[in-house]
């Protein structure tokens, strides 16, 4: 495993289409990758999202500082369960391997407002991570984790991930988004080792 800033970076938020889905738990991935392409910009907060010659994906190309590594930001435009194909034709025509691709998405088993960076691993019930391994041939990819805690009382599961940010938790996601976005600008620049310490606390 590389783990170093050579050559290009995919950088892949995970989350569903449209406006309908904007704002779930389930979407954390797509928030960080915008976070990503507003830093990215040249006008903070004015982002280019381009459809990519694949048809399957969204994306935003560049630097994420000044001298640093080619990064592609990519947002699937299939849903959840199918995030696998578009990435797979992202990395196949950037010509990027697996231990260059990062993957934000939510995760039920880490508090909300907190983040686990990791290097390979399963996919722990995750759709999206469970057709990335599968398109890819590996689970050796990296992946940031935003944690959005357990439902509440006996709510399902698919329920509570398709569901709003409660009240007081919109007001505290975008310091998780801005954590997030800064913990794959440290895996590019910095390195697993050192982002782990910083942001697995």
């Amino acid at each position: 495993m590389s783990d170093t800033q050579d050559g290009v970076w995919l950088v892949v938020g995970l989350g569903n289409p449209g406006p309908a889905y904007a704002g779930h738990r389930h979407n954390i991935g797509y928030l960080v990758a915008d976070e990503l392409a507003s830093r990215m910009g040249s006008t903070p907060g004015n982002v280019h999202w381009r459809s990519h010659k694949s048809g399957r994906a969204d994306v935003v190309e560049g630097r994420l500082s000044l001298g640093g590594p080619r990064v592609v930001l990519a947002r699937g435009r299939g849903y959840m369960n199918e995030s696998g194909g578009p990435v797979k034709a992202l990395a196949t025509f950037y010509k990027v391997a697996p231990d260059h691709v990062i993957a934000i998405h939510d995760e039920l088993d880490i508090a909300f407002g907190t983040l686990r960076i990791k290097l390979g691993g399963g996919d722990n019930g995750h759709n999206g991570l469970k057709s990335m391994r599968s398109s890819l041939g590996t689970g050796d990819f990296y992946r940031v984790r935003a944690g959005i805690g357990r439902p509440p009382g006996r709510q399902d599961v698919a329920d509570f991930v398709l569901s709003n940010y409660s009240t007081v938790e919109r007001k505290e996601l975008p310091f998780q988004v801005g954590d997030a976005a800064d913990a794959v600008e440290s895996l590019i620049t910095e390195g697993l080792e050192k982002t782990q310490q910083r942001f697995n606390s």
